[in-house]
């Protein structure tokens, strides 16, 4: 037979209503009636039917992640990060993919939310800064929250300082000697490739090296174009000594395009990439990255956007650390 919430509260020693508060994280529960409500339902497997909550709670219980990112690998991160917030609080997860560049892009999560009754929304980028999609969210009351969005759209969310954190590769590789660093950035529409630019543009000038243009080629977040982009800086007349790419996959395009030439990584050119996916400690050699924790933040965002949910005054935006990663990607200058 199915386990009732009867049951949980008569092994719990509580009331109904008191477990009912417990699973949706409802405030003033002692921590004591948390601890026994949360083993009953442990110790009973008890799970709760999705139609009887939402005719409790006037909730669906549903989140949507809303996403259109040309790199798999990050999105996957922070997919497992949203979903493992949603799985600690009883939500489940829609996923919604959405094309970036349609006119119809506001209309279209609009239709989703209204035919789903989706009760929070977590957007990523570059949907973070969609002007029209946030002030029709906010027009609707759905609350959202955002990863890595533009400091004027930071209400809930999660962010990491990827203009200091760009700063510090470029600085890493000026201590090896590196004069010639180039950079491809990442998709215009991304709020992430103008800050790891600004990064790596002071990064340039705490080393005390001139900023040169030549060295910028544009990329859009996939292998591929770091791929091309690799090839347009290497056809220069003064090649970089060192490319920091403006996230892993491209950084894994740009080794492919030095070793197609005949070239070594890091003997003739250092590699260093952004975000720590997979592909990064996959490849050979080992790409000297930033570690960005993209499930951390899809998790924290999300578990910022349930209390919203249940508050329409809670929920904020966290800053959560980096690291560089230093592997063999990246060595002295060739003299």
């Amino acid at each position: 037979m199915r386990v009732r919430i009867e049951d949980v509260a008569e092994a719990a020693g509580v009331s109904m209503k008191t477990v009912s508060r417990v699973l949706n994280n409802e405030p003033n529960v002692s921590e004591r009636t948390r601890v026994a409500v949360e083993a009953a339902v442990e110790k009973l497997q008890y799970r709760p039917l999705a139609s009887a909550r939402l005719l409790a709670g006037r909730r669906s219980y549903l989140v949507a992640m809303v996403y259109d990112n040309p790199s798999s690998n990050y999105l996957m991160e922070v997919e497992l990060g949203v979903l493992d917030a949603c799985q600690s609080q009883h939500y489940n997860l829609m996923l919604a993919p959405v094309d970036y560049t349609a006119k119809d892009i506001v209309a279209k999560v609009e239709s989703m939310i209204t035919q789903s009754q989706i009760d929070g929304v977590v957007l990523t980028p570059p949907i973070t800064d969609d002007v029209k999609l946030l002030a029709r969210l906010e027009a609707l009351g759905i609350p959202y929250a955002s990863v890595s969005a533009k400091e004027e759209h930071r209400r809930i969310g999660a962010v990491v300082d990827e203009r200091s954190a760009a700063r510090d590769v470029v600085l890493h590789l000026a201590g090896l000697g590196h004069r010639r660093i180039a950079h491809i950035k990442g998709h215009a529409a991304h709020g992430a490739s103008a800050w790891r630019l600004a990064g790596y543009r002071d990064g340039l000038k705490q080393a005390g090296l001139p900023f040169d243009a030549s060295l910028v080629v544009a990329g859009k977040f996939f292998h591929q174009s770091g791929v091309d982009a690799t090839n347009k800086l290497l056809d220069l007349p003064q090649p970089p000594t060192a490319i920091f790419a403006a996230n892993d996959d491209m950084a894994a395009g740009a080794i492919c395009a030095i070793c197609e030439r005949g070239l070594s990584v890091p003997k003739d050119v250092s590699v260093c990439g952004f975000d720590d996916m997979p592909i990064a400690r996959h490849i050979y050699p080992a790409l000297t990255t930033v570690r960005q924790p993209s499930r951390e933040m899809g998790r924290v965002a999300c578990l910022e956007l349930l209390k919203a949910i249940r508050d329409d005054k809670a929920g904020q935006t966290l800053e959560l650390p980096y690291e560089l990663q230093v592997r063999r990607s990246t060595g002295p200058v060739r003299r």
